[in-house]
């Protein structure tokens, strides 16, 4: 099938086709006048790609789980185990990472609001002059 098809079978652009072809996750013939041409196995080849790329895995990480993928044995299975393990604690630092600097956003948010309220607080009162600006007398 040719490159329209596949991409329209698949439910992917031409573009993410040709990109996965240029990072080598993805073979294709070409014919004479120079058209992509892929097997059957392509559309579940592309299905595979989704969902790794769903998965947060980058192209190149990938391409170290393809040999489980296209050559499966014990060796291959045990090595994609691990490497898919160590990208689920960079995401695991990774999350660690968002939410501490969620939490220094929602202190900085408490520290906002703390000092709307004692604006709020001096215009109620009727404060002209800015607040420690008064001399003691």
């Amino acid at each position: 099938m040719r490159i329209g098809e596949l991409a329209a079978r698949a439910g992917v652009s031409v573009r993410a086709l040709r990109y996965y072809e240029e990072q080598g996750l993805l073979t294709s013939t070409r014919s004479a006048s120079g058209q992509r041409h892929y097997t059957e196995h392509a559309v579940d080849r592309v299905y595979f790609l989704q969902r790794m790329f769903a998965a947060g895995l980058s192209s190149r990480t990938i391409i170290e789980l393809l040999p489980c993928v296209d050559s499966p044995s014990e060796e291959t299975s045990d090595a994609a185990l691990e490497r898919m393990a160590e990208e689920r604690d960079r995401l695991t630092d990774h999350i660690a990472d968002l939410i501490r600097t969620r939490d220094a956003l929602d202190n900085l948010m408490a520290t906002n609001r703390a000092h709307r309220e004692t604006l709020r607080t001096r215009d109620t009162l009727g404060a002209t002059e800015p607040v420690g600006s008064r001399s003691s007398t």
